[in-house]
């Protein structure tokens, strides 16, 4: 039947890849969507060649990545900025342009060894760009297959990014139009807290922002705060 890949990734924009992948490379592919599928007794059943993780929001177990060639990505041109929010927190520096790395999992966080690298625009709103990044990903597996890549180990200076956290996203923390327009566009995707601002008892989320040359035009939904939710019950 001929080599099968796994494609693992919990977001809306990587469910094409299966399909795009089997018709430019012939091969095998099946998708993992969530983590009761991840099984070390499934994996087996099915030997994969390789298992790709575009996006992942759970821990890969052990028994996993050391049984399997579990190739994962990451935004940033590594060892620069390994950890949580890469997308997020390269913007909040003022970095817009990255490298998108392809790296063999192992036990420490976006540590291994990398296969290949490529350069990745960070403009647009986040969803945007985890579409841009998912067509690259699609580029770099199909080089993988067709070139096995022996994995190089990282050179350079180490820095860590931490995850960033929901309260982050508040509007209140920008200085400038432009901060606040990064701060809206790098959270506006699925699955991510939206940027905001409180006013009073109402909370203010923001998307589909743009720039206007002295004003930011933006979507807004408007919610009750989480603190007086239980006063309207």
């Amino acid at each position: 039947m001929g080599e099968l890949f796994i494609i693992a990734s919990s977001r809306q924009w990587n469910k094409l890849l299966t399909d795009s992948l089997h018709a430019s490379t012939g091969k095998r592919f099946e998708l993992i969507s969530q983590p009761n599928e991840l099984t070390f007794e499934n994996l087996k059943k099915l030997n994969p060649r390789f298992i790709f993780f575009p996006h992942w929001s759970w821990v890969i177990p052990e028994n996993i990545f050391k049984n399997f060639e579990c190739v994962i990505f990451h935004m940033t041109d590594l060892p620069f900025g390994r950890g949580g929010s890469p997308l997020q927190n390269l913007i909040a520096q003022g970095i817009y342009e990255t490298q998108l790395t392809a790296l063999k999992c192992v036990e420490d966080i976006d540590a291994g060894p990398i296969y290949l690298k490529r350069p990745l625009s960070l403009h647009g709103t986040a969803e945007e760009i985890y579409m841009r990044a998912s067509k690259i990903i699609e580029s770099i597996i199909f080089e993988i297959i067709k070139t096995n890549p022996m994995p190089v180990e990282q050179i350079g200076e180490l820095t860590l990014f931490e995850r960033r956290k929901p309260e982050q996203g508040n509007l209140i923390n920008a200085e400038s139009l432009d901060q606040a327009f990064d701060l809206i566009r790098m959270l506006d995707a699925d699955g991510y807290p939206s940027a905001f601002i409180n006013v009073g008892n109402l909370r203010l989320e923001f998307t589909r922002v743009s720039r206007k040359v002295d004003s930011l035009m933006a979507d807004v939904k408007i919610l009750l705060n989480d603190r007086n939710m239980d006063k309207t019950k």
